[in-house]
């Protein structure tokens, strides 16, 4: 793509991320910090952009007619959906907004998109109740334990207040670790529909975690229990997929493994750490019984992001073996729980 191209699509995905009218001011400014830290390309200027959709200085049509070819409208199309439903069902006003999107460039008959937009509903209506999956490849040996990040374990609890849990701490280890590898090898697939699943695998992992010490979670729970920790759904959606396409790492099966693993690590660290951090901060904020401050629920998640990262380069290899084994199919089943 074009850095013309580039410009429109990242447009129409902040676009389609304020189409409801109804993002908090703290999704909000997560929205901002992607568009600054997402900042490196001059021709682009994503920060620009920003501006531009926040303060209505764009109107869609504008933004629809730079792009003209059929597979860089499917792409920002895409994209924009998976927007849309990164933060659960997409409202009346965003549904009319990719109907405007669709009215103009025609997608309908030959080209249309019921298929997808299907099967993006259907990841982010993915149940919480289904089982975890494991990386393809074994890559954790049994015998070989998970690490365990200080971090986590300096926020404060009494023997009192500690509930008891139903994995042994080692297993819940492996259990975060092995989410982390997961979702780290799915963020190295180029389909949009593999960045938007990371999202309710994450959701299903704080989930279970909850589950393991008597506590049933329901979505509004775990949304706002991300929120609290500064993951909003949106943001994550757009800052991992604007990397891949700032990275020319984002389109169509067929094209290459993000045109080949030397180029994977570009794009794999955001998720890996993420939730590694997600899963180790709920591990204690469950098992304390839920008494932690704002405060200190979102220091912890910094401290152990920060380990999860320096962990990446470690499981690489791991995340490599398992995004070879995986395709959208295999990743919509295990969305699903099949």
């Amino acid at each position: 793509m074009t850095a013309e191209e580039i410009r429109a699509t990242l447009t129409l995905c902040l676009m389609a991320s304020y189409a409801d009218g109804e993002k908090h001011d703290r999704e909000r400014e997560q929205i901002r910090e992607v568009a600054q830290g997402l900042a490196g390309d001059a021709q682009v200027n994503l920060p620009g952009l920003y501006q531009d959709v926040l303060l209505r200085r764009v109107q869609l049509p504008e933004v629809l007619g730079r792009l003209a070819s059929p597979e860089s409208r499917q792409l920002a199309y895409e994209m924009a959906v998976c927007v849309c439903e990164a933060d659960g069902h997409t409202s009346a006003k965003e549904d009319a907004f990719l109907a405007q999107v669709r009215q103009a460039w025609g997608l309908g008959g030959a080209h249309t998109t019921e298929g997808f937009d299907a099967e993006a509903q259907a990841v982010a209506d993915a149940p919480l109740q289904a089982p975890l999956q494991t990386p393809l490849d074994a890559s954790i040996a049994p015998a070989t334990p998970a690490p365990h990040p200080a971090a986590a374990d300096a926020l404060p609890s009494t023997a009192a207040q500690r509930r008891p849990g139903s994995l042994p701490p080692a297993e819940m280890d492996r259990k975060i670790l092995q989410a982390s590898i997961m979702n780290g090898a799915i963020e190295l697939l180029p389909e949009n529909l593999s960045t938007l699943a990371i999202i309710p695998l994450q959701m299903r992992l704080v989930y279970q975690i909850g589950q393991s010490y008597g506590y049933e979670l329901d979505r509004g729970h775990i949304k706002d229990f991300l929120a609290t920790l500064g993951v909003g759904l949106t943001s994550q959606y757009l800052e991992q997929a604007g990397r891949k396409l700032l990275s020319g790492l984002l389109g169509k099966a067929g094209k290459g493994l993000l045109g080949g693993l030397g180029r994977q690590a570009v794009s794999s660290g955001m998720s890996f750490a993420a939730t590694y951090a997600l899963g180790h901060v709920a591990n204690q904020y469950y098992a304390g019984g839920r008494t932690l401050s704002t405060d200190m629920l979102k220091d912890a998640y910094q401290h152990v992001m920060q380990d999860g990262q320096q962990l990446q380069a470690r499981y690489l290899p791991q995340m490599q073996a398992t995004a070879r084994q995986l395709d959208t199919a295999k990743i919509l089943s295990m969305v699903r729980g099949g």
